[in-house]
């Protein structure tokens, strides 16, 4: 039974540190972690990439205790996104395709295998990079400070101005980056123009038992340039593998087919230059329990895309 990081016990303080409420079950035959949303309408249930179960009685045993679970609390919905996209036939009735909040694909990398084997599964352009990166005056730092996160949150705004984009604010970062599974890693170039050092581009991992989790990262034009995110990338599959971590994920790409115009068409390009294995999710659905107020919830969740998407 795989668990993602979202449905693990260390996700569940997370929650806690961040001032949340959540709700963790581990059984021996499924698990979640159920977070409690709140909204004008009411209040619902999210499992981030869960519940997580070993097939289809104890994914149905899931969402009962869910059920029970979302009445304790005057829930209205329960947002669910299962690793297993076969769980989908086991739905509810009352269930209702919602737009997928975590990405219903990803690349992921296998870390395992002689160091032949392992290498020959990452690009040699991006190799030489890296195997050079310090002549041309770019060290990679890890962090794990929470001071830190401003400078990658300096170069996630830079970008979501471009690409029209939300980004996460610096308390939740910082937050983040205090969890034991968290390290932040920082590209820096030795400019010789102006003899400074100046960051070129940032990422955050997270590592649970067998995997690391490539969630948060950007770069600058001048990182763009010296392929700094494809340095830093290298670093962390590196370093993730001398861990003793077994797979790389690299958190989302575009679905398959999707147009060259795509939000991630560009991150997607560049994943998939490493042989990796594309992996399918069931996507995010709500377990409708009220309706009514389900209705009024999703009329104001329209209204307030259209509002923000105006601004």
């Amino acid at each position: 039974m795989e668990i993602p990081i979202t449905q693990s016990e260390a996700w569940h303080h997370l929650q806690s540190d961040l001032g949340g409420k959540s709700f963790f079950k581990a059984e021996k035959l499924f698990q979640y972690l159920a977070i409690l949303k709140t909204t004008p309408v009411g209040n619902y249930l999210y499992c981030p990439y869960g519940p997580v179960a070993d097939g289809k009685s104890s994914f149905l045993a899931s969402i009962e205790s869910l059920k029970a679970l979302a009445k304790e609390n005057q829930a209205i919905f329960i947002r669910i996104e299962p690793l297993n996209e076969k769980f989908v036939d086991y739905f509810p009735k009352n269930t209702k395709k919602s737009p997928d909040l975590n990405p219903k694909e990803t690349w992921i990398l296998d870390l395992t295998g002689n160091d032949d084997e392992f290498k020959n599964r990452l690009p040699s352009r991006l190799l030489r990079y890296h195997k050079s990166a310090q002549n041309k005056g770019i060290t990679i730092e890890k962090s794990h400070r929470p001071g830190d996160i401003k400078h990658l949150l300096k170069l996630q705004k830079s970008l979501a101005e471009k690409k029209g984009i939300n980004t996460f604010s610096e308390k939740y970062l910082e937050t983040e980056l205090k969890q034991p599974f968290a390290t932040l890693y920082l590209a820096k170039y030795q400019n010789p123009e102006t003899n400074q050092k100046e960051i070129v581009a940032a990422g955050l991992v997270f590592d649970d038992e067998t995997r690391r989790y490539n969630l948060q990262g950007a770069q600058s034009d001048t990182g763009r340039s010296l392929h700094a995110t494809g340095i830093l990338t290298i670093q962390l599959i590196l370093d993730a593998r001398e861990k003793g971590l077994t797979s790389f994920d690299f958190w989302g790409i575009a679905p398959e087919g999707a147009p060259k115009n795509h939000p991630w068409a560009g991150f997607t390009a560049f994943k998939k230059t490493f042989v990796g294995e594309e992996v399918k999710h069931a996507g995010t659905y709500d377990i409708v329990l009220n309706p009514v107020k389900y209705k009024i919830y999703q009329a104001t969740r329209k209204i307030n895309r259209l509002l923000r998407k105006n601004k």
